[in-house]
Formats: structure tokens, C-alpha cells, sequence
């Protein structure tokens, strides 16, 4: 499965299982700070960035709340699947 992580002005296109809110907010925290050497934990292992994938394949789409809004390109993309009915759930 693909889907996307929505975290202010940033975004992951992630391949792997729909996660639950608080793991998608543990992968934003992981994807978000450089730390040279570390490897993934565990935990969040099964979810990994993927760069080369079709829009019309995202399957599942989670909006972790940042400081700055959406780009309009990943605001178009979100409206996008929301027409496809994907569900555009919010990690407080």
C-alpha cells in the first residue's frame, strides 16, 4: 500500500500499511530530524519514504498538524484524493 504524511509544509509519500495516528506522528518525528548513522527503530520499520510512485495509486493519507500549511501542490493532491474518496484523516 501507498499512501501519504502530511506535516505542515512538508510531506512523505510512504509505502506500507495505513498507520494509526500516533505512529504517524512517530514517523513524521523520525523522517523530520537528520541523525547521521541512526538507523529506523523497530517499531516504525515496516513503513519506509518512497520517491517513484503514481498519485493515483495513494491508498490512505494522514495530516499531521505543523507550524506552516500545506504547499498548494500537496493541497491539490489532498482535494484530489478526497474526490477519490480516500479518507484525509487528522494525527492531533
Amino acid at each position: 500500500m501507498v499512501g501519504i504524511i502530511v506535516h505542515g509544509d512538508n510531506h512523505f509519500i510512504v509505502r506500507g500499511s495505513k498507520p494509526d495516528a500516533r505512529t504517524a506522528r512517530a514517523l513524521v518525528r523520525h523522517w523530520s530530524i537528520i541523525r547521521i548513522g541512526a538507523g529506523t527503530p523497530e517499531h516504525l520499520s515496516p513503513w519506509r519514504i518512497s520517491t517513484k510512485e503514481f498519485r493515483e495509486d495513494l491508498t490512505w493519507a494522514w495530516i499531521v498538524p505543523g507550524e506552516c500549511e500545506p504547499t498548494a501542490a500537496v493541497r491539490q493532491l489532498l482535494d484530489e484524493l478526497a474526490a477519490r474518496g480516500v479518507p484525509l484523516e487528522i494525527a492531533r
